[in-house]
């Protein structure tokens, strides 16, 4: 090998260590907080029980994230998230061509809005920040337990939302 082309593989193998010295995984971004409070979900919309499930799918989320400590009250917290549903729709999306009124599949979404304020300075990080989860209904076993069966699934996707809303940067 030359001489010249032993210094220019040197010259790239340091470009290449170089740029990967500050790489790390994850986010890359802590939260301006450390510890939550996560409000009790309100309800605008007209859906049964869904205000302890979207409770709970939150605290479950943001316990598995592990970027922030939750607490039980929001005087002991440095932020508190509140969200409140706010509709609940379906669309008909995959019908018979002979016969429309029987339709196989729904997309139903469930509309939220979150606030989320940080308790020492009383100031909102965010303030009515729309969160939607969407998901496709098939009405096999009927639209009624087809559309209670996904509500679990509609609250875990709003929580996945709330979680990227919180603690990814904005």
């Amino acid at each position: 090998m030359t001489r010249s082309g032993y210094l220019l593989s040197l010259w790239v193998a340091v470009m290449l260590l170089t740029g990967c010295a500050g790489y790390q995984l994850g986010t890359g971004t802590a939260p301006k907080f450390s510890t939550l409070f996560i409000a009790p979900v309100a309800s605008e919309a007209l859906i049964p029980q869904a205000q302890a499930l979207a409770t709970t799918q939150l605290r479950d989320a943001f316990s598995r994230d592990g970027r922030v400590t939750l607490v039980n009250s929001a005087d002991a917290a440095d932020a508190v998230l509140q969200i409140t549903l706010t509709g609940y729709n379906r669309e008909e999306t995959v019908s018979l061509q002979n016969d429309t009124g029987l339709a196989r599949r729904f997309d139903v979404t469930l509309k939220a809005h979150a606030t989320l304020t940080d308790n020492r300075t009383k100031q909102d990080l965010f303030a009515r920040r729309p969160l939607v989860a969407k998901r496709g209904v098939f009405t096999d076993s009927g639209l009624v337990p087809a559309e209670y069966q996904s509500l679990p699934l509609l609250a875990e996707l709003l929580a996945k939302e709330a979680t990227h809303a919180v603690l990814d940067t904005w």
